[in-house]
């Protein structure tokens, strides 16, 4: 397996020998022959040969001993290139076919000419052109030659050993070529150097200058300059400086300080540089806005406005607009001026300074709030003891309102942004100083707003007592603590209202209906207004009296008093007295029975009602005569066969008696005759038995009933002195 690979590798290399054996058969061109070599550029050589048959192309070698430069050419001639400028080379030449290359041909020296001088050329002045090179390697001189570029007019021409020249009497602004070369020492010529330069402009003239004050802008105009490709304006002042630019003959430069001279001047510039400066032209521009502004307002109604003086200001116009749209404005060559003011007022305020050149820019526009009005209609709507609510227009410029009010060190504030305040805890009967201030956030308060002297309501009084007097009077004092006030008490109850008034600290009331129940209370008034009523202080008056007192006997030791019950009284106490002594009832009745009466004797009757607070009302003093004693021994007697005879003996005092026979058959009754104690009943009948009463007659012609009853029994006998029986007392007894 492994003779397989060497095999093969044998018959390549036979192949290879071969085809070595062939070419090698083929000979090379022949060696050509230079005819000549020369320079006509700095950096390269030319050469001629004759054409050798079979070569398809050529191999040019220069030498200078530390370089060799090949160059591979077609056919006669050939230019080697990259070479040094006046160096001198061996040159030879290589012809090349299909069969190879020749050997290289017998040299020829050749020298390359000098460089090119390189030029700088510039424009010093309007009329000249300066042209400059530095030194070319083995010249001896140099040819320098310019003429217009587009061929018009002469030629200048010099010669020169120099490395500069320049050329003047030139035309301004004119485009010019120039031409340069230098020779070595044979007088052969270098390359030459081409370069066109054109003339520097003359200055443009008749500037004109125009400031436009509103936009600090100074538009520039001038006439045109020959050959000038573009203009620049200057304006330069001690401080700073600005500038444009531009291809046409007016320029504008934009962005003047205020208050500052500038000097002017245009400069005309092309490829060549720039002209001289023109004339300058002084520009005053307008003076700056006015600073440090200072506004006072002295005294209410008087702004001042002052300022710092500027740099070219002839004078200053202060405008002064208000807030409704008026302005007014002063013109002074000063630094203040005055103006008139109101009250919630803003101003706004600017100052410009003016001089030739118009007016100075807008400065800071200032405004300035005056302090806002004061409330002039001050109008207390309420007044008591300790509140007081007052309300006035809206002032102009008020945002808040302050209200105090001052007695002695106590202050009492409200602060409201509506016009209305209630000032509340104040003492009674006090006289405060309120103000009302007006405040706005940007001035503060006004503090020169006037007072107002407001008065509270009086105190309420204190009732110290009251006191009544048999005649139902009632006396009300207080404590009186207001000044010049007037007090009026008030009793208040279910049966009307009574009052009674002074300036003092005491007044009475009558007339008050007995049995009520009131409440008193006392005010104080003023100009003011009234006081809150002092508290209440109960009043009971004495119960009523009732009416209809009647006294009944009831029997001879014992009255009945009885009375109406329309009265408030919770007791009553009913007192019957005499010489002989006193019978006394306590009740809660209308009635009272009062017993140990003596009979005939004249009593003296007292009725008290009394309340439930102990409070007694002494309503009557009557006289009341007792009863007449009922009689004693009553006896009856016959007189004659029909008649009665009635005896009784009277026991104290003298009364009438009335007599009455109460029997089956009738009842028979006498009345004795003034003085005497018996009394005759003409006709009786007998036979029966009768009830016997002797009663005493009141003086009223009432018949008293309570005197014991006696029965007799009236027998017929037959005899006219019949028989009277007494049978015994009555069950009426």
């Amino acid at each position: 397996m492994a003779r397989g690979p060497e095999k093969c590798l044998s018959l390549i290399g036979f192949s290879l020998v071969c085809l070595k054996m062939v070419v090698s058969a083929k000979t090379a061109p022949e060696i050509p022959t230079i005819d000549q070599a020369y320079s006509k550029i700095s950096n390269s050589i030319t050469v001629e040969w004759a054409t050798v048959p079979g070569a398809s192309s050529y191999l040019l070698t220069a030498e200078d001993g530390d370089t060799v430069i090949e160059t591979m050419v077609a056919n006669s001639p050939g230019t080697v290139t990259g070479l040094k400028a006046a160096t001198l080379y061996q040159i030879t030449i290589r012809s090349i076919g299909a069969a190879g290359r020749s050997q290289a041909s017998p040299p020829k020296q050749a020298k390359t000419v000098l460089a090119a001088p390189i030029l700088e050329v510039s424009s010093p002045s309007p009329d000249s052109i300066l042209v400059q090179w530095e030194a070319v390697y083995m010249a001896i001189g140099f040819s320098v030659s310019i003429m217009q570029a587009n061929g018009l007019g002469r030629i200048w021409k010099e010669n020169t050993t120099n490395t500069s020249l320049t050329f003047s009497s030139l035309d301004s602004g004119t485009l010019y070529t120039i031409k340069a070369f230098a020779w070595n020492a044979n007088g052969i010529p270098g390359d030459d150097s081409t370069c066109n330069q054109r003339t520097s402009p003359h200055a443009p003239a008749n500037i004109q200058v125009s400031f436009d004050s509103g936009a600090l802008k100074a538009s520039v105009s001038w006439t045109p300059t020959e050959g000038a490709f573009n203009y620049t304006v200057m304006a330069l002042s001690d401080s700073s400086g600005l500038s444009c630019s531009t291809s046409v003959s007016s320029c504008s430069i934009s962005s003047l300080q205020c208050g500052t001279q500038y000097l002017i001047s245009v400069l005309a510039s092309n490829d060549a540089g720039s002209s001289r400066s023109s004339s300058t032209i002084n520009l005053k521009t307008v003076a700056c806005a006015p600073g440090r502004v200072t506004i006072k307002e002295d005294s209410p109604g008087h702004l001042s406005v002052a300022w710092s003086n500027v740099d070219l200001g002839d004078y200053y116009v202060a405008f002064v607009k208000s807030d409704d749209g008026l302005e007014v404005h002063c013109n002074t060559s000063l630094t203040q001026c005055n103006f008139l003011s109101e009250c919630g007022f803003t101003y706004f305020i600017s100052v410009f300074a003016y001089n030739k050149a118009g007016q100075s820019p807008l400065g800071d526009v200032f405004n300035y709030t005056t302090a806002p009005c004061c409330p002039s209609d001050i109008n207390p709507v309420l007044v008591s003891s300790d509140r007081v609510e007052i309300i006035w227009s809206p002032v102009r410029g008020a945002e808040l309102y302050e209200t105090k009010a001052v007695a002695g060190y106590t202050v009492v504030e409200c602060n409201d942004t509506a016009p209305a305040c209630t000032l509340s805890a104040l003492e009674c009967d006090t006289k405060y100083n309120v103000t009302v201030y007006s405040f706005s956030e940007v001035r503060g308060s006004n503090m020169s707003c006037t007072s107002r002297l407001i008065t509270t309501a009086p105190c309420s009084p204190e009732i110290k007592n009251i006191s009544k007097d048999a005649f139902s009077t009632i006396s009300v004092r207080w404590r009186a603590t207001n000044d010049d006030a007037t007090y009026t008490v008030t009793a208040q109850g279910e049966k009307g209202l009574y009052w009674c008034s002074s300036k003092g600290e005491a007044c009475t009331m009558g007339g008050l209906p007995c049995g009520s129940v009131f409440s008193v209370t006392a005010v104080a008034e003023t100009e003011v207004g009234r006081s809150l009523p002092s508290y209440s202080v109960p009043l009971e008056t004495v119960p009523c009296c009732p009416a209809g007192l009647t006294i009944t006997q009831v029997t001879q030791s014992v009255i009945n008093v009885s009375w109406s019950f329309e009265t408030v009284a919770q007791t009553y106490v009913t007192v019957l007295e005499s010489h002989t002594g006193q019978s006394k009832c306590h009740t809660h009745q209308n009635h009272c029975l009062l017993g140990c009466i003596t009979c005939g004797i004249n009593y003296t009757l007292a009725l008290k009602a009394i309340s439930a607070s102990g409070l007694t009302s002494d309503c009557t003093y009557q006289s009341y005569f007792s009863s007449a004693c009922c009689p004693l021994g009553v006896k009856l007697y016959r007189l004659g066969p029909n008649g009665i005879r009635i005896y009784w003996q009277v026991s104290r005092g003298s009364a009438n008696y009335s007599t009455d026979l109460y029997g089956s058959k009738g009842i028979f009754t006498c009345a004795p005759r003034a003085g005497l104690s018996f009394c005759d009943v003409p006709e009786i009948p007998c036979g029966d038995v009768y009830t016997v009463m002797v009663s005493p007659v009141a003086e009223t012609g009432l018949k008293l009933t309570f005197c014991p009853k006696k029965i007799y029994s009236v027998t017929c006998s037959g005899s006219t002195l019949g028989m009277v029986i007494y049978r015994g007392k009555s069950n009426a007894e």
